[in-house]
């Protein structure tokens, strides 16, 4: 086991960033943006076929954007507090966003204010435009990974697995102390990553299905992205090594979040199947009406 974890352990990158004559570009960043921007142009498509003009789905995107990326750093230094204040600790670096340190669930909660707020100006209803945008954020969040890889960061408990992920002890802060430098660890950046590309397409294809079947699902989308993400996150969250995470009545904060997410997603799509069958009966004769609503944006 030893000997083939040599010969197949992921290598971490030897650099995180590259020199453009005066400017440092981080790769992590280059991965953020480029997340972003798939996110916008799979929620641009699917909202048109819902009939969200694409000027104002674009509109709607730059609010969650704008809020999604303050909340993810606000998450983070909040459930990170060691990280950033304390002995030794300099408060003003919780603002170098550039160094990495930003958490989904701050910009799932920002970001979707962000989003009321942008829906309310172009009087788009919220939902259709979160049903809209769930398949897109689950592969921007794939692809946000990467920049975890590059930095080292994000992944688990030590492992002999043949694909455990090399980490460079003198660039992670979470090494745990006492280890060899050869010990290989579980690389949960790359377990989210396959997880949220298959969630993507998991949604959108349960999508079309439910939709030749007349079903109304208005909300469905959203449900079952917070299921996704939520479960795997929870879980993922028990492996991650993450020695300065705030810890909640025991448990960790992601890890509580996670969990109330997978919650409300349960929630929503058992409001979506009961908006269904109600939609489906006529209102005078109690049968089965002939074009049941259908609210689920195409992908």
């Amino acid at each position: 086991m030893i000997r083939a974890a040599a010969v197949l352990a992921i290598p971490s990158p030897s650099i995180n960033s590259f020199a453009l004559g005066p400017l440092t570009i981080k790769f992590y960043a280059l991965f953020i943006l480029t997340g972003i921007v798939v996110a916008i142009l799979v929620t641009r498509a699917r909202a048109r076929r819902s009939g969200i003009s694409g000027g104002d789905a674009l509109d709607i995107a730059l609010w969650a954007v704008v809020f999604g990326i303050a909340g993810s750093r606000i998450w983070h230094v909040l459930t990170h507090p060691g990280d950033y204040f304390g002995a030794g600790r300099n408060p003003v670096t919780a603002l170098y966003i550039w160094e990495g340190g930003i958490a989904i669930f701050g910009a799932v909660l920002f970001g979707a204010i962000g989003i009321w707020i942008g829906c309310r100006r172009a009087g788009v209803d919220f939902v259709r435009f979160a049903d809209a945008l769930a398949p897109g954020l689950l592969l921007a969040q794939a692809i946000g990974r990467l920049g975890n890889w590059f930095n080292q960061e994000l992944y688990g408990a030590p492992t002999t697995l043949p694909w455990g992920l090399q980490i460079d002890p003198e660039r992670s802060p979470a090494f745990p102390a006492g280890l060899p430098a050869d010990t290989l660890f579980q690389p949960l950046f790359l377990y989210e990553l396959l997880w949220n590309s298959v969630g993507a397409l998991v949604i959108i294809l349960l999508g079309r299905a439910l939709r030749t079947r007349g079903f109304d699902l208005r909300g469905a989308s959203l449900g079952a992205y917070l299921i996704w993400y939520g479960v795997a996150r929870a879980y993922l969250e028990g492996l991650r090594i993450d020695p300065t995470q705030l810890l909640i009545v025991g448990i960790k904060s992601n890890q509580l979040a996670a969990s109330l997410v997978a919650l409300l997603g349960a929630v929503l799509l058992v409001r979506a199947w009961r908006r269904r069958r109600r939609a489906a009966v006529g209102p005078e004769s109690g049968t089965a009406s002939d074009a049941p609503m259908s609210t689920e944006v195409a992908p």
